[in-house]
């Protein structure tokens, strides 16, 4: 059976500008929303990823009618029904979990399989349990997987006892539409949450204090529809980011939101990197001399998780030896051995990785997950020779066109089939 590589020679300068898509981590909770609907609600600004798709064909076995024009996507719920989600598509996407809190607010039940995703070591959903056993639903399982039910939802105060983005939206689906009042304490406060509670209230829900650790949501009995436009992506132009920083003569990424950069921008600024941000873009230009860095993750508004794979072969550039924590992920690090293939300087020991300034030379490498492939790609650019990235099915889950999009910037980059 034949399999899909991308292949890079490195070496390349890149030039020119790039478009960011709409955010994925915004895109794959907000699909599951539109079921909670009544009516039509439209999406625009979708990013182009099998993420997406496998949602639409989630909400295609509910009886849901869902149309895709270019970025936009129409969800007419309407007819919705409520019927067990097959395990082997639940499995692909670790957030089709979105579905439990969503199908818990109109249908008042699901049975749905074990969510999958990226391996990123032990992720588990029991927050996400605690919250809708809290508002009043029975949460079991076995071998066919979870089943929620729940003769009404009722509002409920509950502290989350880790900050969690996926719980956070999941028990903000489910609220929207219990009874009475419900308090969400130790909130995520990540630009995702607040994109889906816009969503949420401009399908006619009643939530304020997205974005602080506190959300407070007046349960309403119907939402209607409506149309949203997604965010940009934080972390897709974080991964272009750190290309440009590492390769780019003058390259320019386009439809961004600043703010949601923060905590990369201060960083490649104290790493003496040339980046200029204006109103909804970045320009990079070549650097000549890189710092080097210690970077912890955490969660918003601190570096995020998602970016410290992507910025990794940055720090291979740098004059002297940097150290990432992952505080969020301590096992993110398989693309520590691939990396090594490519002859880096880099251990890791308890969720911390050391990394010496070294020369990359091109290898077969393959990724472990979504942001570990982008990595890959990202040091690949920086290598001289030929870099072959096996599993590419994990890049094209997060990443819109990013063979495309980097070879307009001048990469030497392809797919084959081998």
């Amino acid at each position: 059976m034949s399999e899909e590589v991308i292949k890079i020679r490195g070496g390349k300068l890149l030039n020119g500008k790039v478009q960011i898509s709409g955010a994925k981590n915004s895109a794959v909770a907000l699909i599951p929303a539109t079921l909670m609907a009544d009516d039509i609600v439209k999406l625009d600004g979708l990013p182009d990823i099998s993420d997406v798709v496998t949602l639409m064909s989630l909400l295609g076995d509910l009886n849901i009618k869902t149309e895709l024009e270019g970025d936009t996507l129409t969800v007419d719920s309407s007819e919705a029904v409520n019927l067990p989600l097959p395990n082997h598509k639940v499995q692909s996407l670790r957030a089709s979990y979105y579905m439990m809190g969503a199908m818990l607010a109109r249908f008042k039940k699901c049975t749905i399989g074990l969510p999958g995703g990226c391996p990123l070591g032990p992720r588990p959903i029991d927050q996400h349990i605690k919250g809708f056993e809290a508002l009043g639903a029975t949460v079991t399982s076995d071998e066919g997987g979870m089943h929620l039910h729940a003769e009404n939802l009722r509002g409920a105060t509950i502290f989350m006892d880790v900050v969690s983005v996926g719980a956070t939206i999941n028990i903000m689906l489910a609220a929207s539409m219990a009874e009475g009042k419900t308090v969400i304490e130790n909130a995520a406060k990540e630009p995702e949450i607040v994109d889906v509670a816009t969503l949420l209230n401009n399908m006619g829900a009643k939530i304020r204090g997205a974005g602080t650790d506190t959300l407070k949501i007046e349960g309403v009995e119907k939402l209607h529809g409506t149309s949203h436009t997604i965010i940009p992506d934080r972390i897709e132009a974080g991964t272009y980011m750190c290309a440009a920083a590492a390769m780019g003569e003058e390259v320019v990424i386009e439809n961004i939101i600043p703010l949601h950069m923060d905590p990369l921008t201060a960083k490649l600024k104290e790493m003496g990197v040339n980046i200029e941000v204006g109103e909804d873009s970045a320009i990079i230009r070549r650097s000549e001399s890189l710092k080097p860095l210690n970077i912890t993750t955490n969660v918003y508004p601190g570096f995020a998780t998602d970016l410290q794979q992507p910025f990794t072969p940055l720090l291979f550039m740098a004059n002297a030896a940097s150290t990432v924590t992952d505080t969020i992920y301590p096992a993110r690090f398989k693309h520590v051995d691939e990396l090594r293939r490519m002859a880096a300087d880099i251990s890791e020991e308890s969720g911390t990785a050391y990394i010496k300034p070294s020369k990359l030379t091109g290898a077969e490498v393959a990724a472990s997950d979504l942001r570990a492939g982008a990595c890959l790609v990202i040091a690949g650019l920086t290598a001289e020779g030929v870099t072959t990235v096996y599993n590419v099915k994990h890049i094209d889950r997060g990443y819109s066109g990013i063979v495309e999009k980097l070879k307009a910037l001048g990469a030497d980059i392809w797919r084959e089939q081998i």
